[in-house]
Formats: C-alpha cells, structure tokens, sequence
C-alpha cells in the first residue's frame, strides 16, 4: 500500500496534535509534533536566560544551536513519542504557560526555523508520516499528498487550552491563556519568516463545533480518498 506525506498546519490550540496522533495511529505512520520542537527551543532559550517576557537574544541563540540536540522517544505506555532534550525527556516542561508565551518569539528566528525545518524535512523523506506545526504544508513538505489547514475560535481555543492546563494541576486564569492565544495568532501569522498561512492546496477545517470523533473520522475520509 502507498504512503503518504499529512501536513497539518493552524492556530495553536486546534487540536492539531490529537488529531495527528489519531490518524498516525489508524495508519501506522510516524507522527511529528514540530510544536515541540519549537517548545524545546524556547525552554533551553528561557534555561540560559536569552529570552523573557521584554527580552529576546537573538545572536545568543543562534550561537547555542549547535548544542542543542533535540529528538524524539517513543513511550509505549503513553502511545506517543516525548520530547527529549540534550538526553533529557522535557515533555512535561514544555508544555507550561510559560513556554507557549516564549515559543513564537523564538520561532520568529530563520535560524531556529532553519534548522528545525532541516531535521523536519529528514525525518518524513520516506513519507508515510504525519507531521503538524505552522508551515508544514507550505515550506516543509509543499508536495504533501493531504495538507490540512485547523481553524476555531480564539475563545473555544482558548478554553481548551485553559480546560487542559487545568487538568495538569497549572494556576492560571482563561484571560491569561485567551491574551496568550491572541498573541501567538498575531505573532504566527505576522513572522517576516514563514508565516501561519493557509497553503492554496489546503483543506480548511473548521472544529469549533466538532468533536474529536467527528473530526477524525472527516479527515480519515480524506486520507482515504487520496490512498
């Protein structure tokens, strides 16, 4: 059977990673979550003080990127692959408040997204795998067979990402997580580098009053159509 390349781009909180993980499941592909790689970016970036709410090193940063090694490990009890860092499993680090307020001010970098776009590309040059992030299906794989393209509301965004935050034991409030949504829209969709656009081959898929089931089996219809 053929294997094909699934670019998923979107907002943040479209749910394109639990849709991902789903299809790359059903299909047996290889799933990519870039989001992390960025994440993982951003957090060394906050360890080694070159970035912060009013301060963004960029120089500082771009001399550091030879030393970071980023990869991905599967965890069969959790049914996906974690994010490691310089052999640390940063899974849970990165997936905080504070980080999603750094990660775009990082992947506004073009060596960041150079390097991480490099690795990107390696990693799906024998297809079968389903990759997600903000230009997956205009600059890492503008050949994909099926590019997605997720929308929703800010607000159902955001409450999603609050109800998740949550449920992880985080204090913090849905105007926090709604400001944060806003300004990772701008900032993705402003970048000189590689901006959040839909890409012209796309599917727009709209989920604000979609269920995860619903959604999955929509797409899963339209992986079918194109094997």
């Amino acid at each position: 059977m053929k294997k094909i390349t699934i670019a998923i781009d979107g907002f943040s909180s479209t749910g394109k990673s639990t849709l991902a993980k789903q299809l790359a499941a059903a299909l047996g592909y290889v799933y990519v979550d870039t989001g992390a790689m960025y994440r993982a970016v951003a957090y060394f970036a906050m360890q080694h003080n070159l970035v912060s709410e009013t301060h963004l090193d960029a120089a500082g940063l771009v001399a550091q990127l030879p030393n970071i090694n980023l990869r991905f490990q599967f965890n069969p009890t959790l049914g996906f692959a974690e994010m490691y860092l310089n052999n640390e499993n940063i899974e849970n680090q990165i997936r905080t408040i504070e980080v999603s307020r750094m990660v775009s001010k990082v992947a506004e970098i073009s060596e960041v997204r150079a390097k991480l776009v490099e690795q990107q590309q390696a990693m799906g040059k024998d297809k079968g795998i389903v990759m997600d992030g903000r230009d997956i299906g205009t600059v890492v794989f503008p050949d994909a067979e099926l590019k997605l393209f997720m929308t929703a509301s800010s607000k159902t965004r955001a409450q999603r990402r609050f109800d998740e935050l949550v449920e992880k034991g985080q204090h913090i409030t849905f105007e926090d997580v709604l400001q944060n949504v806003e300004e990772r829209d701008y900032i993705d969709t402003h970048r000189e580098d590689s901006p959040l656009v839909k890409a012209d081959d796309a599917i727009e898929v709209d989920n604000s009053s979609l269920t995860k089931k619903e959604q999955f089996e929509l797409v899963l219809n339209l992986v079918k159509e194109k094997l």
